[in-house]
């Protein structure tokens, strides 16, 4: 299975980007998934992500949770460095979009099992 075979649930209909970009931005959060060492779900509507990548990984993170935040107005993204190359993103919805932080979750556990070059 590749990445962009999986299933785009976690795109609510609220949101807000143009359809055109969507592929785009779901390409930003895959690649940020692949550097995904664990997820934590707190409750039904905050998960918590522990990411690694590559050395500014927190701009990255930052620039495109921003962008996100934009074009859905619902998520509350927190952004703790750990190290340069380690953070904790801490995403955060209200209850009445506990299914798309669910689906984003799984999403991240699907993409950060997947071998890459799959």
């Amino acid at each position: 299975m590749t990445m962009t075979n999986l299933p785009l649930a976690w795109e609510p209909e609220a949101c807000t980007l143009p359809t055109a970009e969507r592929p785009l931005r779901l390409a930003e959060f895959d690649t940020l998934f692949t550097g995904l060492t664990t997820l934590d779900r707190l409750t039904p509507t905050h998960a918590r992500l522990h990411l690694t990548g590559p050395a500014g990984l927190e701009e990255v993170v930052r620039d495109l949770t921003a962008r996100e935040t934009a074009c859905c107005s619902f998520f509350t993204f927190t952004v703790t460095p750990v190290t340069d190359r380690q953070l904790t993103l801490d995403i955060e919805v209200p209850a009445a979009h506990t299914a798309v932080l669910e689906a984003l979750a799984g999403r991240a556990e699907t993409i950060a099992a997947t071998p890459t070059g799959s």
